[in-house]
């Protein structure tokens, strides 16, 4: 066992001049190569995690960004002064962005009443709510898929390792070595990088996801009290003037 502790130090004490001569991208080079080829799958697993968060992060951000209150605050103000065709127009603007299609499916029905509203606005809901949340539960699963993926690397380049303490002549035992020791622990490094990118990106966009996701339902449910409001209203002016 010390033999080999022994080795295994002379191994990592030659290697680290040399890695102190390389250039940042010749040791990136270097790191894949040693790696094996698991490196690779593991580069095409992060490649897609990446798109996977650029898309959600172009869509909830800037696609579906929008402030709600100065939007909700121009809505009830027509609403309110009984303009609903001008307040349909400026939701059917938006109508692009969740909270904007919501708040249009609810105004088109604003004369049928308070059940065809919250009907309306439900269904509108449920329809918007996927493409709020679509794909971020990916990320969870690439981490997985990733360490899993650099666990076998790992293992291969382990199994490289005890190859190198059988009977080989001396001089090919430290390359041996090396090699199995770079394998094994470039694939864990790589592989646990990966799973910690996909977890932050996860984190961030399903809490993002879901302050959006939440404003939108708080704003339809005020839509449908403003509108019901809005109506008993009218109502009650009717009878009066009755």
């Amino acid at each position: 066992m010390i033999p080999m502790m022994s080795e295994l130090a002379d191994v990592v004490m030659s290697a680290a001049p040399a890695a102190e001569q390389l250039g940042l991208m010749d040791q990136g080079i270097k790191f894949f190569k040693d790696g094996g080829p698991f490196m690779f799958v593991n580069l095409f697993w992060l490649a897609v995690a990446l798109g996977v968060a650029a898309e959600r992060v172009y869509t909830l951000m800037f696609k579906f960004n929008m402030n709600p209150k100065p939007y909700m605050d121009q809505i009830t103000q027509l609403v309110m002064t009984g303009h609903l065709d001008r307040a349909a127009k400026v939701a059917a603007s938006a109508s692009q962005k969740p909270l904007g299609k919501v708040v249009s499916a609810g105004l088109k029905r604003a004369n049928r009443g308070e059940i065809e509203v919250a009907k309306a606005v439900e269904e509108a809901l449920v329809e918007a709510s996927p493409a709020i949340t679509v794909r971020i539960p990916w990320l969870w699963s690439f981490a997985n898929v990733a360490t899993l993926v650099g666990l076998v690397g790992t293992i291969f380049g382990l199994i490289g390792t005890f190859q190198a303490l059988g009977n080989v002549p001396a001089e090919q035992k430290q390359a041996l070595l090396s090699d199995g020791i770079s394998k094994a622990m470039n694939n864990t490094a790589f592989a646990l990088t990966i799973a910690v990118i996909c977890i932050v990106l996860h984190l961030i966009l399903s809490t993002y996801s879901k302050s959006m996701l939440e404003a939108v339902e708080l704003n339809a449910l005020r839509l449908e009290n403003m509108l019901s409001r809005k109506a008993s209203g009218e109502a009650d002016a009717r009878g009066a003037v009755g």
